[in-house]
């Protein structure tokens, strides 16, 4: 008050109402520029997108088209950054490269948690499975442990010859099966493919888990135990992957409204059913204190049974980790690789040309009366751009896991509040056509050109098919090895050809990981002499 009586003496009337006007305007603009500094919150879709009463924008993800197709389209309207209510709860979803940069990078370790959810709980065991437990001590302890034991370099050069001898022993099985159908008659020996990818990598999972095999021991028990067992892995990957009632609206968990949780459940105690028979095997094997166990080669459980410490359980149960953890290894190992080989070779078979550059490739560098064995990878710079270009196409998650966010942070000059979560479209993010000419073709050769120098480990997020930042998937190593001997072995052994001469059907479903909606069946007629499959 005593500047405006000090104003009131000096000045004239319309001085003072003019001065007075000027510091007001001063003032507001002041204040709007201070605010211009503070970031709003990313733009939820227009209303025209109808977020309904209770589910919020849960029912635009039931349609027929696999989430990742619709948050995809979503984000050709509403730009790369955006949020949804899936429920209660507010969901940030980010489509390219630099939005995801800014999450895996600045605030790396802000979204390093996991939300709440029913399958991390159920499917879970109660958030024991590290890959889906909160940002904290017991995931940094147990990951640590699963990289140091059986995903770390040492480890895998170890396991180099269960790998070989998997692959070996599936192509000895195909051959043997063309013999039996031309011998028979004139039945087509009809192979189903993801199948026969599940064999191996079910069985290098095992051994390197487990210490033995799951399939193709011959006893009718056994066969039938391993059909349940991958009707088990295949239910847990179809329902891991789905958006419930009870995570949308959880005061109605109560009532499983679409039955989600009895589902889960079920699979759960199967999955837990046969980890507790290992378990206990493996006990007993350890308890014994023979020679043969003292002197012989440990498994993962083995190692796990000794290395986890009662004093970093964090509130689990010892036997509930162990048999969570072997468990988590063998699910996301086996169903990536499997799905990511069965997309490779339907991609394969509708780009013959692209197929038939790659078994040249094989029969120049390693010849056709020759094995394949890992240390020919470096010579087949055309495979592993198939393999890329195949991760590029159909990442094993097309929509990452959902992350939260552990505090307030900034993504993209907007503000994201604490406990927001977070969805990465990758499937969307690697078909930008500001990155990729043509992304929506079958080009291995760009990673052999234009994007042979891009790294798929998290460091270039223009490819991030396993993810980025401290989340990342800690067996990419591991993955890329069997996936590139399963394929080149394949490939060099075999005519492939479909059952009709047609193309493959490359329709998807839904789930957590990228499903072919249609089975893979394919005839394969030997290309080499018998000496190569009979090998040990």
């Amino acid at each position: 008050m005593g500047f405006i009586t000090l104003l009131s003496q000096s000045m004239e009337p319309y001085t003072i109402y003019a001065t007075l006007i000027f510091l007001f305007c001063l003032l507001f603009w002041l204040l709007k520029r201070s605010n211009a500094d503070i970031p709003t919150k990313a733009p939820p879709p227009p209303e025209a997108e109808g977020a309904w009463p209770l589910i919020g924008h849960l029912h635009l993800l039931g349609g027929s088209h696999a989430a990742h197709v619709t948050l995809g389209n979503m984000a050709d309207k509403y730009g790369p950054i955006f949020t949804l209510r899936l429920g209660i709860h507010r969901t940030l979803v980010v489509s390219n490269w630099e939005m995801a940069k800014e999450c895996f990078t600045v605030n790396d370790k802000v979204f390093a948690s996991r939300p709440n959810s029913l399958a991390f709980e159920v499917l879970g065991s109660n958030f024991s499975f590290f890959g889906s437990s909160p940002y904290g001590p017991y995931w940094r302890y147990m990951r640590k442990i699963a990289t140091v034991e059986v995903l770390s370099t040492k480890r895998i050069e170890m396991l180099k010859q269960v790998m070989d001898s998997e692959v070996k022993a599936a192509m000895k099985k195909s051959y043997d099966f063309w013999v039996m159908m031309k011998e028979s008659g004139p039945k087509k020996a009809v192979t189903e493919m993801e199948k026969w990818f599940a064999n191996i990598t079910l069985n290098v999972m095992f051994r390197a888990v487990l210490g033995k095999r799951l399939t193709g021991m011959g006893c009718e028990d056994d066969e039938e135990e391993n059909e349940k067992i991958q009707k088990a892995v295949r239910d847990f990957f179809h329902l891991f992957g789905q958006f419930t009632v009870s995570d949308a609206v959880p005061f109605l968990r109560w009532l499983d409204l679409d039955g989600q949780e009895k589902k889960m459940k079920k699979t759960a105690k199967e999955l837990d059913d046969f980890a507790q028979v290992w378990l206990e095997q493996h006990k007993y094997k350890t308890n014994s204190g023979s020679e043969e166990w003292k002197n012989g080669e440990h498994d993962f459980m083995d190692l796990l049974l000794s290395a986890v410490d009662d004093e970093c359980l964090h509130g689990h149960d010892h036997d509930t980790i162990v048999k969570s953890t072997c468990l988590q290894l063998i699910l996301a190992g086996t169903d990536t690789m499997t799905r990511t080989l069965t997309w490779a070779l339907s991609l394969l078979l509708n780009n013959r040309e692209v197929l038939n550059k790659a078994t040249h490739e094989l029969d120049t560098q390693i010849g056709g009366e020759n094995v394949v064995v890992e240390s020919d990878f470096e010579k087949l710079e055309y495979l592993q751009a198939i393999v890329k270009e195949t991760l590029r196409l159909y990442p094993p998650g097309p929509l990452s896991v959902p992350h939260e966010s552990m505090e307030d942070c900034i993504v993209g000059g907007y503000h994201v509040p604490a406990h927001m979560r977070l969805l990465t479209n990758i499937s969307k993010l690697q078909q930008d056509p500001s990155l990729y000419s043509d992304p929506l073709e079958f080009r291995p050769e760009r990673f052999l050109t234009t994007h042979k120098d891009i790294d798929l480990k998290g460091k270039h997020f223009e490819f991030i098919p396993f993810g980025a930042g401290r989340r990342i998937c800690p067996g990419i190593s591991f993955a890329l090895q069997l996936m590139q001997m399963t394929l080149a072995a394949l490939l060099h052994g075999f005519e492939i050809v479909t059952i009709d001469g047609g193309p493959v059907d490359m329709v998807e479903k839904t789930g957590l990981t990228n499903v072919k909606a249609s089975p893979l069946q394919v005839i394969l007629t030997p290309r080499q002499s018998i000496q190569v499959y009979n090998q040990n």
